[in-house]
């Protein structure tokens, strides 16, 4: 099992806490943590572009001119998609991008992800995040401590914790049951708390 330090709101190690490998020592499996990675940006759009076809456009009922004699090519409609103002060939509609992952697949995916971040050392534990006010200036002085710009932090829940850092650039909060591949890679620290740890350990061991 592998050990982390342990820190405190003020950026000083109290202690070490064995992850579970079951979680956080799975061997990292790079096609799935890809595969939820395009999953959820394709989950993610709304498929609304949309383009009208030669029959959609409107106009054009007319012949530009006569089928012969005038040394032009001949043409039956100002609305073909040569011409200017004309329908598109092959228009967008609006579709559905989304597909499904197995729910194997997206636990491996979230497991291998939080693994590489250990293997990486950009994951710190906390033993506790609370706050007994919504303060964006608490938040920043406890990232500064623990020496965090762009940082994920995973809660189980504290509403004072997740208001004071909404405010932050480069900062995101998420509770355990929020989680994703996505954003664990995103930010280059994943900050969790003993609790949050716990809690994760539970749903994917």
């Amino acid at each position: 099992m592998a050990n982390v330090s342990v820190y405190n709101m003020e950026g000083k190690e109290v202690g070490t806490m064995e992850l579970n490998d079951a979680v956080f020592g799975v061997e990292v499996n790079e096609h799935l943590v890809h595969l939820a990675v395009v999953n959820q940006l394709a989950n993610k759009r709304q498929g609304t572009q949309k383009a009208k076809t030669r029959a959609e456009v409107s106009g054009g009922g007319k012949k530009p001119w006569r089928q012969k004699g005038t040394g032009h090519a001949r043409q039956g409609s100002t609305r073909a998609p040569q011409w200017t103002g004309g329908g598109i060939v092959f228009a967008p509609t609006p579709r559905d991008y989304s597909f499904k992952m197995n729910k194997k697949e997206k636990r491996l995916a979230i497991k291998s992800a939080l693994t590489s971040r250990v293997q990486e050392n950009k994951l710190i534990v906390l033993d506790e995040l609370k706050f007994n006010e919504i303060k964006t200036k608490n938040m920043k002085a406890v990232l500064d401590a623990l020496n965090v710009q762009k940082a994920l932090v995973v809660l189980n829940d504290d509403q004072n914790v997740v208001l004071s850092a909404r405010n932050i650039a480069d900062v995101k909060t998420a509770f355990t049951n929020t989680i994703n591949v996505f954003d664990i890679l995103k930010y280059n620290t994943v900050v969790l708390t003993k609790a949050a740890v716990e809690a994760i350990e539970e749903v994917y061991a």
